[in-house]
């Protein structure tokens, strides 16, 4: 047999042996990098759900929640770039040129990438400072709503009408968070200047107290209606505040049952809830006379 043609096929075989092997390293990189993430998140929804069950906090269950979820796409990330590279040595490319390259593109990217990179700061930041977690109801700038994903690029949130928010962390410059501890339900009520302030005051305390009594209410509300008194004189209406300190997120139902519950027990003792007066002036000419304002009475007979 000639040598040469031995030779050949002896190559070939080796070729064909070290691409058998390569690609079953590959998939071996493959299959492990899939477990070590699947273990990954499994340890961290573990330890995420023993926090859960430990803490009787609503709060630390939150932020329990909301870290264990960018841990695992932490863990993601940082597994598959490390399979990515050794797959790409088992392919015969050399690491250390890409990386040097991916350095300096990288410098030249990160001035057209500022934004990006402060998307990612701020969201570490946000995490770590707790200042918003899945679940709450925060005011983002021009955007409200309730906080269904948070990630060091962006927060998710849903508005009261169903619409979907993406903001970019690099965009968030104050954080309201309506649900951090309790709320407070401010309640304005407007009476006719006729009214007895004094007297829908005590009306509005005893409707507070009621709601109070209530097997329901009673969970959501933490203290005593708080009676702040007359806060303004309005074109048509005396207004008076009040509020209840209640449950995160339960402002806007007590303050709602309040209104409701209030408006029959003025209806029951004839509390005027106004309507917006308006004076009719038939204005003045030069010389200081005024038109006719055209006016008809209506008489009615008096009862026999």
């Amino acid at each position: 047999m000639n040598k040469d043609f031995v030779d050949t096929a002896l190559l070939l075989w080796a070729q064909i042996g070290g691409l058998v092997t390569a690609t079953l390293r590959i998939v071996l990189i493959v299959i492990l990098a899939w477990g070590l993430i699947f273990l990954l998140h499994r340890a961290i929804r573990t330890f995420s759900n023993r926090i859960a069950v430990r803490f009787d906090d609503p709060e630390m269950v939150k932020r329990a929640e909301t870290l264990g979820r960018v841990f695992r796409y932490l863990a993601l990330v940082v597994v598959s770039v490390i399979a990515g590279m050794l797959i790409l040595g088992e392919l015969g490319i050399s690491v250390a040129p890409i990386l040097g390259a991916a350095g300096v593109v990288g410098l030249a990217v990160g001035f057209g990438a500022q934004s990006l990179v402060k998307d990612y700061f701020t969201g570490l930041f946000i995490l770590l400072e707790n200042q918003i977690r899945e679940g709450d109801v925060v005011k983002l700038g021009e955007h409200a709503g309730f906080v269904e994903v948070v990630t060091l690029r962006y927060v998710q949130l849903r508005d009261y009408d169903g619409n979907v928010h993406f903001v970019p962390n690099s965009q968030i410059n104050t954080v309201v968070n309506l649900a951090r501890g309790f709320s407070q339900s401010v309640i304005d009520v407007g009476v006719a200047y006729r009214e007895n302030t004094d007297e829908v005051m005590e009306i509005m305390r005893e409707v507070g107290r009621k709601m109070r009594e209530d097997p329901i209410y009673s969970l959501l509300i933490l203290e005593d209606l708080e009676m702040a008194g007359v806060d303004s004189w309005a074109d048509s209406a005396v207004m008076i505040r009040c509020r209840f300190k209640v449950k995160p997120l339960e402002q806007w139902s007590v303050r709602r049952e309040y209104l409701r519950r209030l408006k029959h027990v003025f209806d029951a003792n004839g509390i005027e809830i106004p309507f917006p007066h308006i004076t009719v002036y038939a204005g003045e000419d030069k010389q200081g006379k005024s038109p006719a304002l055209p006016l008809r009475l209506l008489r009615t007979k008096a009862a026999p």
